[in-house]
């Protein structure tokens, strides 16, 4: 399924709001906390030559995310960072001093964060990341997770001293679940999804990802991405992503939204022309990506950075996991989940079709970069799309469990 971005907004400058909370300034802000209480150093950006040239590409690059932080996600960067800097800014209100992050861990500030619960929805790796950010800082989380999280990601959120509730329904029952458990308890809700008037805690989250777009910007240097294709769920990490690197200079990448077809908010919002919630949405082994509807900050970025939308079914990612798992010669392996590589899911499905790969300019000239958002953290369904076992992916050197 595809569609070009014909909304009147298309094309568009940036909300000059969405222009400072995502530009060069947000990101060196996010990558100075990260130093402080990670320091640890870029992810790989990967170039896969043989691929690119099977495809009629002149270059195609992943930045494989399966590292990040020891989750095994680009979510380690969200949450956590939002988490942080809530942490940091609530003992500054009650105590009426500034805290940065070299103040984390003193009796001063610990004081404080002993206090706060940080909860969420999730599918599960925000969650992690939330959990994460909460330990790092003395505070409490509690994490919700819809009946169709697999327990393999509830382990590992419980593993970062996260409590579990559990919800029935889907995740958008587990989004009212925790808006109102936090209103009733007084906790502090770490949401990645932007409604209109609730956008300051995901603004947060989106803010942590941009530390990929710093990253991406200085590991290519002035040889910048002609494409990008971006999968989406609520659309927090594409915008951000987007939003930065549009702002970096002249040449703007074509970005193309990636979603599963039985969970297209996005496309579908385009197609109604307004944002919208689905009435309803398909299982998809994309689990990430199962979203109904999107962020209203990731709409409004989406909206004007989008060149096309496109939605792919669960064969097209279980292709792209395998391929990036048995690459092409030449090629370096990658271990790479549904949801985390549903970007090149949609590459290979353009490529693969002569009129999209002309409508969407890719050729010997097409520079394209995807981002592989996640490892094999949930190892049983990488083994499914890939017929191998995880003995195989520890002999590689490459096993990113989650856990």
């Amino acid at each position: 399924m595809y569609l070009p971005n014909m909304l009147a907004d298309a094309g568009g400058a940036l909300d000059p709001a969405d222009a400072a909370a995502f530009g060069a300034g947000a990101a060196a802000a996010a990558e100075a906390l990260f130093a402080v209480t990670h320091g640890e150093g870029p992810t790989p950006l990967v170039e896969l030559p043989g691929l690119a040239a099977a495809s009629g590409l002149g270059a195609l690059l992943v930045k494989d995310e399966s590292g990040r932080h020891g989750l095994g996600s680009f979510k380690a960067l969200g949450g956590a960072h939002a988490a942080i800097r809530l942490a940091l800014d609530e003992a500054g209100r009650r105590t009426g001093r500034r805290f940065g992050p070299e103040d984390i861990g003193t009796p001063a500030f610990l004081a404080v964060t002993r206090t706060l619960t940080m909860a969420c929805a999730t599918d599960g790796n925000h969650g992690r990341s939330v959990a994460a950010g909460a330990r790092l800082v003395g505070a409490r989380a509690v994490v919700f997770l819809h009946q169709g999280v697999r327990e393999v990601r509830a382990d590992a959120i419980w593993a970062e001293g996260a409590r579990i509730v559990r919800v029935a329904g889907d995740y958008d029952d587990s989004l009212a679940a925790v808006a109102r458990s936090c209103a009733a308890e007084g906790w502090i809700n770490v949401s990645d999804m932007a409604l209109p008037g609730q956008e300051r805690i995901p603004t947060l989250v989106m803010q942590g990802y941009t530390v990929m777009a710093a990253e991406i910007l200085r590991q290519c240097g002035d040889r910048m991405p002609t494409h990008l294709f971006l999968q989406a769920g609520v659309g927090g990490m594409a915008a951000a992503v987007a939003a930065n690197l549009a702002m970096a200079g002249p040449d703007r990448p074509r970005l193309v939204v990636v979603e599963p077809d039985g969970a297209a908010c996005l496309l579908e919002s385009a197609r109604a022309g307004r944002r919208l919630q689905l009435a309803s949405h398909a299982p998809t082994v994309m689990a990430l990506l199962e979203c109904r509807e999107p962020s209203a900050t990731g709409w409004r970025i989406l909206s004007r950075l989008a060149r096309d939308f496109m939605a792919v079914p669960d064969t097209a990612a279980r292709a792209a996991v395998n391929r990036l798992a048995r690459p092409v010669a030449g090629d370096p392996a990658l271990v790479v989940g549904e949801s985390g590589a549903a970007g090149l899911a949609g590459l290979l499905q353009a490529v693969a079709d002569p009129g999209l790969q002309a409508a969407l300019g890719l050729g010997p000239a097409a520079r394209v970069l995807v981002i592989a958002t996640e490892g094999a953290n949930d190892v049983d369904a990488w083994s499914l799309s890939t017929g191998l076992v995880p003995e195989d992916v520890k002999r590689a050197g490459a096993l990113k469990r989650a856990g």
